[in-house]
């Protein structure tokens, strides 16, 4: 437990953190790595550059701030933390390192104003804060490994099929290497791959959601090739160019927050665009299934015909369900008479006519598809804890930053 003393100065400098924090997680990384480069090894180097990562330490460190005494406000987030921890192999020695540079940062930032009871303050916060993320994340390893065919950290898989779903989509079917069976998940959840890409100095992680339902005898993954300068597509690039059938990658067990509630029986719309779809293939999937007798909206926004991967799997599986309907539309359509359902991007006039207030809705795609999602379902009057989404990156709350840009 944490003294009153000790809560006080940690909330009554939440306001400089949220004003300096992104200068002092970039100042932590920056140290962090000149003494231990190893955990280059784990981090994912794009988000450092683009700052994603700085960016999202610095949300999560203010939030623990404000609510030192009140941490189970924050459960959702060190939850969604502690998933992508364990899929990337986060131990509970890593935090000791975490905290020191952490604290060196602060002192680093502010200076004087950093004054050794403020320092001894959050030395004693940042311990209860690290307890609480090495609990949760013990948990989910031991989940992991006591599961039927479950395994801690990375295990070998096989390629044991490759098949291309659009013109830059790929899907890759995996087996375990040691012939044991795959473990069940959730749909919605994803898997981290490890790659060591030759000329590269450390390995690479990447997350990759599961695109098809549990089940079967392997795992689906569909990964969408960036193009080649940008520093996002290094490992894509990799999967599509130089893994092929019969190779092996490296994979940690399914995690993930962002999954199917089975239990509900409202309308659902699955709202996805360009590879963001994957997620949705694997819950439409199941829906299906399991029979599902709910009415179920399968959206879906490309770029165009070519780009739009999963057309007849999703017509297969929509025509199986009792009430399925599948709708898709191309912001620059090849063919303007073409069977798509809406051009240009995602309209509210388009939504209106298929989502309701009670509508559940799970939507997955590039940041400004999902901002754009959210506000028009708030303005449908759909109830916050049913816009649920999932994003490719660092954590991030989007319907708080839509609120904040109201705001302003």
């Amino acid at each position: 437990m944490l003294s009153q003393k000790t809560i006080d100065i940690v909330k009554s400098t939440a306001p400089i953190l949220e004003t300096e924090g992104t200068k002092i997680t970039t100042c932590f990384y920056k140290m962090m790595f000149e003494a231990h480069p190893e955990l280059l090894n784990i981090f994912n180097h794009v988000n450092q550059k683009q700052g994603r990562q700085q960016t999202a330490l610095a949300n999560t460190v203010y939030a623990a701030a404000k609510y030192i005494d009140q941490l189970e406000v924050i459960v959702p987030v060190v939850t969604q933390i502690a998933h992508k921890h364990r899929g990337l192999g986060i131990k509970p020695e890593h935090y000791p390192i975490v905290g020191e540079f952490l604290l060196k940062a602060i002192k680093e930032v502010l200076g004087d104003a950093a004054t050794d009871e403020i320092i001894n303050a959050w030395a004693e916060a940042y311990g209860v804060i690290a307890q609480a993320f090495i609990d949760v994340e013990k948990g989910m390893y031991d989940a992991a490994a006591n599961q039927e065919n479950g395994w801690v950290d990375f295990k070998d898989f096989t390629v044991v099929k490759k098949e291309q779903e659009s013109n830059v989509i790929t899907s890759f079917y995996l087996q375990p290497k040691d012939g044991s069976g795959v473990t069940t998940y959730e749909p919605g959840q994803y898997l981290t791959i490890r790659v060591k890409i030759p000329g590269e100095e450390y390995t690479l992680n990447r997350q990759y959601s599961l695109s098809c339902a549990p089940g079967h005898d392997y795992y689906r993954i569909s990964v969408k090739k960036e193009k080649d300068f940008d520093p996002n597509g290094k490992v894509s690039n990799y999967l599509h160019d130089h893994v092929n059938e019969g190779d092996t990658v490296e994979v940690s067990a399914p995690s993930g927050i962002f999954t199917l509630n089975m239990e509900e029986t409202a309308p659902i719309a699955l709202i996805s665009g360009g590879v963001g779809l994957t997620p949705m293939m694997s819950m439409l999937e199941t829906l299906a299934d399991t029979g599902s007798k709910r009415e179920i909206y399968f959206i879906h926004a490309a770029r165009n015909e070519e780009f739009h991967a999963f057309k007849d799997d999703v017509e297969e599986i929509t025509a199986r369900l009792e009430n399925g309907h599948a709708y898709y539309g191309y912001e620059k359509p090849l063919n303007a008479n073409g069977d798509h359902h809406f051009e240009g991007y995602l309209s509210k006039s388009f939504l209106e006519n298929i989502i309701n207030e009670e509508t559940i809705t799970y939507i997955c795609g590039p940041v400004p598809f999902l901002k754009n999602a959210v506000r028009i379902l708030t303005e449908l009057g759909v109830k916050d804890e049913n816009i649920r989404y999932e994003f490719f990156g660092p954590a991030m709350d989007l319907k708080a930053e839509e609120k904040e840009t109201v705001k302003a």
